[in-house]
């Protein structure tokens, strides 16, 4: 069994994607607008740009997401979505890549169980760990 994240946005859910693509790498396998879907004749017009359903391939994971029809979105709470990596210079890049116009909740630095650990929410609102595990 694999769980992948869907997060939900409130309209940037392209933005997100392309940003999420450029920072973890992998490749946007899927990213279907409302008016490319069987079923937009059901939606406003205003709506149509906006995305129906994004797929990012990490390789063993997917990153998955979509914009909210209006009135439905609520913020994300709750979770994180967990990134692990094997080399601390990867973690502190993901970290920082992540963390552009966002707020660090924190810094990335060594802990008592990893080499480096860090928590923020990006610039879309997206709760992120960054996790680089040491090596027993």
């Amino acid at each position: 069994m694999k769980i992948n994240p869907y997060l939900m946005f409130d309209g940037n859910c392209e933005a997100a994607f392309k940003f999420y693509e450029q920072c973890l790498g992998g490749k946007i396998t899927m990213m279907m607008s409302h008016k490319e879907a069987p079923s937009a004749e059901g939606v406003p017009p205003e709506w149509h740009d906006k995305i129906m359903h994004a797929c990012l391939d990490l390789g063993d994971r997917l990153l998955m997401g979509s914009d909210c029809p209006p009135g439905y979105f609520e913020m994300l709470q709750g979770f994180y979505v967990q990134v692990s990596v094997p080399e601390a210079a990867e973690a502190e890049r993901i970290f920082y890549a992540l963390a552009e116009n966002g707020k660090v909740k924190m810094p990335i630095a060594q802990t008592f169980w990893s080499v480096r650990f860090g928590m923020l929410n990006d610039q879309f609102g997206t709760p992120w760990m960054v996790n680089c595990e040491q090596v027993v």
